[in-house]
């Protein structure tokens, strides 16, 4: 399918961000861009687990995107996690909240596995 706006979220280490654009006569255009500091890489302890703070953080930041997603179509929106995530233990607890804070399937966290 080929949709008019398109959106990639990009969980990073230190700080996450949204971009949408528009595409048009395949050239994107971008219509809004978010950024939020939520420092994940700061909030590994030496056991690799993320801490509640983190955690809140990141939550909070998806919660907003989600906001800005609210009318797109599931597959129109990328969500790739860089580092943090990837060697983060027990982050697969998250991506149930996760997912619910931003509105759109974890299926889209590439590199994060969920339980079971």
């Amino acid at each position: 399918m080929i949709y008019e706006t398109v959106a990639a979220v990009d969980l990073g280490s230190n700080s996450f961000r949204l971009q949408v654009g528009r595409v048009l006569d395949d050239q994107i255009y971008v219509l809004d861009s978010m950024k939020e500091p939520v420092r994940l890489a700061s909030g590994l302890n030496e056991d690799k687990r993320l801490d509640a703070a983190s955690q809140a953080r990141a939550l909070d930041a998806l919660r907003r995107f989600g906001e800005r997603l609210g009318g797109l179509d599931k597959g129109a929106v990328r969500a790739v996690a860089t580092n943090a995530l990837r060697v983060a233990k027990k982050c697969a607890g998250i991506l149930p909240l996760a997912e619910d804070a931003l509105g759109f399937p974890s299926k889209s966290l590439p590199g994060v596995k969920r339980p079971g």
